[in-house]
């Protein structure tokens, strides 16, 4: 049997080029102060030995970890896994990461926290601690809290706050919730409908609050009233359907219906087919999110299409610009959403519109 062989390592290319391992460091940092001799020396060393630099390389020169680190919502992330239902925010959020950090040399974590726990500062302390990253991303409802956010900005690191639009430390990064929801209740008012339902998601989510705010505005615009047409719901496909039967069950329901996120939006594609309603054609409906199951409903349904992936990466370079000092612009970073139309959406009934 052969012998296995030894892994290259930042010891190795030193030797070779005959310098210390701090110069090798600062050469594989892009790092000032190194003559170009010496750079093409290490350079050559490393295209010899086939050496790829590791992170603990990368960090012998103490300014950067060339890590970047996301908090996601624990609960609600641990369940949809579970119960295997089929959204992808954090794989849109891991696709838009992953590839912007590999452009610069980074790598990108993902840690679970619940934002309610009285342990939170000391999970996030826990983690910065471990894996010192040069900045951190984090995901709603993270993005507004207070406690998370103030620890971070005490902690003098760089951090992003997506799907906020709030003041605050950090970099805010929004997907313009509340246009979403208006264009969105837009395009139902151009099709003809005038009674537009909406179902609203967990109030602890800001972009809740938005959501609504832009399905009134839109509705106000048009002359139209809403009372009677907001359901409450809490992401989950039972909020979605208790709300959807209150709705579809009310003695003037509506002809079309907005869903906060594409769960609830599957919710009330059920309830209106036990009710016999037929979708488009009795109902209208849109969902938030676009995740892959909703092309597969019969009919597919038209989505409010989220950019989480743009908006991830934007995250990214943002962080990495702001760790290298340069200028970052003012104000909330707005990623526009686009609305994907498919089959759950058309004009009402002539009776219906009247």
């Amino acid at each position: 049997m052969g012998r296995r062989r030894q892994a290259v390592t930042i010891k190795h290319v030193a030797a070779e080029a005959g310098v210390s391992l701090q110069t090798v460091s600062r050469v594989i940092n892009n790092e000032p102060s190194v003559r170009e001799a010496v750079i093409e020396r290490v350079k050559e060393a490393i295209a010899n030995l086939g050496y790829v630099p590791s992170i603990a390389a990368q960090r012998m020169g103490g300014s950067r970890s060339y890590l970047i680190l996301a908090f996601n919502d624990r609960d609600r992330t641990i369940d949809d896994w579970r119960q295997r239902h089929g959204t992808d925010w954090v794989d849109q959020m891991l696709l838009g990461g992953i590839l912007k950090c590999a452009e610069h040399g980074y790598r990108m974590i993902i840690e679970l926290v619940d934002t309610h726990s009285d342990h939170v500062e000391r999970e996030i302390m826990g983690a910065l601690a471990a894996l010192r990253p040069d900045g951190v991303i984090l995901t709603p409802p993270h993005s507004d809290n207070p406690v998370i956010t103030s620890l971070l900005a005490r902690q003098d690191i760089h951090f992003a706050r997506i799907g906020s639009s709030e003041a605050g430390p950090g970099i805010a990064l929004s997907m313009d919730e509340l246009g979403a929801a208006q264009r969105a209740t837009e395009r139902l008012i151009a099709l003809g409908h005038r009674r537009i339902g909406l179902i609203g998601g967990a109030l602890e989510y800001k972009l809740s609050g938005e959501r609504i705010a832009g399905w009134r505005a839109a509705m106000a615009g048009a002359g139209l009233p809403t009372d009677g047409l907001l359901a409450e719901g809490d992401f989950s496909f039972a909020s979605g359907t208790r709300a959807a039967q209150s709705l579809l069950g009310s003695p003037n329901p509506p002809t079309a219906i907005i869903a906060s996120n594409d769960q609830m939006a599957l919710a009330t594609l059920d309830v209106a087919r036990v009710l016999g309603l037929g979708v488009p054609d009795q109902l209208s409906l849109i969902s938030f999110d676009n995740t892959p199951i909703v092309r597969f409903t019969h009919p597919p349904l038209t989505a409010v299409d989220q950019p989480i992936a743009e908006v991830t990466s934007r995250a990214v370079e943002l962080i990495i610009a702001a760790h290298a000092k340069r200028e970052l612009p003012e104000g909330p970073i707005v990623i526009r959403a686009g609305l994907i139309e498919r089959g759950s959406t058309a004009p009402p009934l002539p009776a219906a519109a009247a």
